[in-house]
């Protein structure tokens, strides 16, 4: 048999036997690339992780730098959100919840100036910065505020991290304990729906209520008003997860007044 047409026909044989290998290979080999996609929210199309790392300079970022909506007095339906021309009125925030904090904080004085340090606080109000259980705590008990109320001492609260379409920053969300419970519950709507939370749209609004006592208060509302696209979702929980290390790692500061 001729020497060549061999050598042809066992290198056709080889190559055929190395191609399904390589593109084996090129499918289990992880892509590291975060690859812009069409959506509304400039945070997943663009290199937003990057402006935000150059713009810190490697400073933390803290708590602080975040523009925070408190929950408003005497029962309001309106959000007040910090603009850059002043403070702006919303009567709804809707975006994408990147992740959030259920963190408490007790003050030794019922009405703290704002900044005032706590006494104790906890990051996840289940064990205090000391290592002691909260649910153990006597100022963890109802009534222990001023033994007149049903309010507790050491006060509780969410922080929800919310995205908006038309900025790289999450906005800070104060959730107060009255609607805890409320978010709680959508939250677990979802995971019955089998959706993270970064999966979904949501909206949050303001009811006006009133307590056993007669004052007024706002109360929240969360709806997930349309579901993201597989590709928004992915990009949504990869930056929601590269964002909050760099925020975990500046520390969740809670000890301020609210």
């Amino acid at each position: 048999m001729n020497t060549e047409k061999l050598k042809d026909k066992l290198g056709d044989k080889l190559q055929a036997l190395q191609e399904p290998k390589q593109e084996i290979a090129s499918l289990t080999k992880p892509n590291t690339t975060i690859v812009p996609i069409d959506s509304n929210y400039i945070a997943l199309t663009n290199n937003a992780l990057d402006i935000i790392k150059e713009n810190l300079k490697n400073q933390p970022l803290s708590v602080q730098l975040f523009d925070i909506v408190k929950s408003p007095s005497g029962g309001a339906t309106s959000f007040t959100v910090p603009g850059l021309s002043g403070d702006e009125i919303y009567k709804e925030l809707t975006g994408i919840v990147l992740d959030y904090a259920t963190p408490r904080a007790y003050w030794d004085t019922p009405d703290p100036v704002e900044g005032t340090p706590p006494v104790c606080y906890s990051h996840d109000s289940l064990m205090s910065y000391e290592g002691k259980p909260c649910k153990h705590c006597p100022f963890n008990d109802f009534g222990s505020k001023d033994g007149e109320s049903n309010a507790k001492a050491c006060k509780e609260f969410v922080m929800i991290f919310l995205l908006r379409p038309d900025n790289i920053m999450p906005i800070i969300i104060r959730v107060p304990v009255t609607s805890k419970l409320i978010f709680q519950r959508y939250m677990t709507r979802l995971i019955g729906k089998m959706m993270p939370l970064s999966g979904v749209v949501t909206k949050i609004t303001l009811d006006k209520t009133t307590n056993k006592t007669g004052q007024p208060y706002s109360l929240y509302n969360f709806e997930a008003v349309s579901i993201l696209s597989s590709e928004e979702s992915a990009k949504a929980r990869t930056f929601g997860k590269q964002f909050m290390d760099i925020v975990n790692a500046a520390e969740l500061n809670i000890q301020e007044a609210s």
